[in-house]
């Protein structure tokens, strides 16, 4: 895996979305509850909508503009009109740093 330097631990609040761009691609990354981080696609499947605008509640992400709640660990959409997933990516935490490889997606099944 080539992951590169998305944010700092320190930088992500719990129950908190933080909008990160690597290597062209945008992604939400989610510091949850449980102090978990998760990070997946950034753009809402329904529309052009950036996830990490949207709020937090427990393992789920839901876009602010229409209401399509998202799994932060399958990515699957939970909710409509949203009903195409987003990608999920690995996340590696170093000292203090969150790596994340854009170009290797998880297998959800």
């Amino acid at each position: 895996m080539t992951a590169s330097r998305a944010c700092s631990v320190s930088e992500l609040e719990q129950d908190s979305a933080l909008r990160v761009v690597i290597e062209d691609v945008a992604i939400c990354i989610v510091k949850d509850a449980d102090d978990v981080i998760h990070a997946i696609g950034d753009t809402c499947t329904h529309g052009d909508i950036s996830l990490a605008d949207g709020f937090v509640e427990g393992e789920t992400i839901e876009c602010w503009a229409h209401g399509s709640a998202f799994s932060l660990t399958s990515g699957k959409p939970l909710t409509l009109p949203a009903f195409e997933p987003v990608p999920v990516f690995d996340v590696v935490i170093d000292g203090d740093d969150v790596l994340i490889d854009p170009n290797v997606k998880k297998e959800i099944n």
